[in-house]
């Protein structure tokens, strides 16, 4: 590398994406003594770590296929302006963090072809839709993967792709504390708790509620003096806690994201929608039951599109069901109760001894997931730079 540092175009969409590129951003700058340069679009964990985003990222983030129509005309103009931004500065390389549909529309736009182009976050085209893979090969220089098997599922169509570690083993899952959790939420240390997760999305939290209500009504009758753990986030909170109202266990709803891990650790077992949720049950060290229920029309289309056998990525990494899933029509409280009983009942421990091989090879025990990325961005550039003498 030049003496000066290089120059990174980066560019989130929604905050999940910042909070990757926060840690990107922060592994970078120690990586090169602080000499990197950062520009782009990112919320206020890029913010915090010296972006000057070159418009709001919240103006990114519109889900929905009618909720995106009034937005259409503006985010086809943040496209052309952040990819006009990047023929402008001529960075060392662009990196997209997540949001897909933001990062083809700018790339796409990009007029200078010598620019690496990396985007963060390798697209799960192993479960569904594979045919997508040739509009990142055609977009994309190189792509980088949470999975360690991804980078072999995207050779064999010849796309460069590197494994960097899954994100949620950088968590604070070690400052974790269950016994002072119940202590300070008065759980007897001899009582038993689930820790229930019934979504992140309205959606979800409506759909799951009927089979989880109904299970926690088979778990409290076979296990007296059952509390029902409940971490949430904002959007849903208020919905969670009407729903959980009228449970005939104590509940108790945890709105505060810095003692989610704490929340999980006090508990025996766990009962949780599908997504990343069930990773950081499996870091807490939580034996637990993966289940979904989505439309009728829905769950048609996604068993004609689905190509994997495991929806968990903790099975799908380790080929084998660890985790039980009840998903689609097995989502059913009868089935939710018995499996999760089990659990409850002691069951549990094999369960988390098997997972353990599995989040290691997500990157558990080895370099953060955040200095490795960075590692793999600088040796890039680098090459590049070397193409360039």
């Amino acid at each position: 590398m030049t003496d000066e540092g290089p120059l990174i175009f980066m560019v989130a969409g929604e905050p999940s994406g910042d909070l990757l590129g926060g840690r990107l951003m922060a592994a970078l700058k120690t990586a090169t003594g602080g000499s990197v340069r950062f520009m782009g679009v990112g919320g206020p964990a890029m913010q915090a770590e010296g972006l000057v985003s070159i418009f709001p990222m919240a103006e990114l983030s519109v889900m929905g296929i009618v909720e995106i129509l009034p937005h259409v005309r503006q985010l086809f103009r943040r496209m052309r302006q952040t990819a006009d931004a990047i023929d402008n500065v001529t960075p060392d390389a662009v990196v997209t963090i997540d949001a897909p549909a933001f990062a083809h529309g700018v790339v796409k736009r990009i007029r200078n072809a010598d620019i690496p182009r990396i985007h963060y976050v390798a697209p799960q085209l192993w479960a569904w839709r594979p045919w997508r893979v040739h509009k990142f090969k055609r977009h994309f220089d190189h792509l980088l993967a949470l999975l360690p098997f991804e980078p072999e599922w995207f050779a064999q169509y010849g796309v460069d792709c590197r494994f960097v570690g899954h994100s949620v083993v950088e968590s604070e899952v070690a400052h974790a504390d269950g016994a002072a959790f119940r202590a300070r939420h008065k759980i007897d240390a001899a009582a038993k708790a689930i820790c229930v997760l019934p979504g992140s999305r309205q959606g979800e939290v409506s759909r799951l509620a009927e089979p989880f209500g109904e299970a926690m009504v088979r778990l409290h009758e076979q296990f007296p003096g059952l509390v029902a753990v409940i971490p949430s986030v904002p959007n849903v909170s208020e919905r969670v806690k009407d729903v959980v109202k009228d449970w005939p266990l104590r509940t108790v709803v945890v709105e505060d994201s810095s003692q989610k891990f704490s929340a999980m650790a006090a508990c025996d077992a766990g009962l949780a929608a599908s997504g990343t949720v069930t990773l950081e049950l499996a870091l807490a060290g939580v034996p637990h039951v993966v289940a979904y229920k989505v439309a009728l029309l829905t769950a048609f289309f996604v068993k004609l599109l689905i190509r994997i056998p495991y929806v968990n990525l903790i099975n799908l990494t380790a080929k084998q069901e660890i985790i039980p899933e009840l998903m689609l029509e097995k989502c059913r409280p009868e089935n939710l109760a018995t499996v999760v009983g089990h659990l409850l009942a002691g069951d549990g421990e094999a369960q988390v001894a098997a997972m353990r091989p599995s989040l290691e090879a997500m990157g558990l025990g080895g370099p953060p997931p955040s200095v490795r990325t960075a590692n793999a961005v600088l040796e890039i550039i680098a090459d590049a730079r070397a193409k360039k003498a």
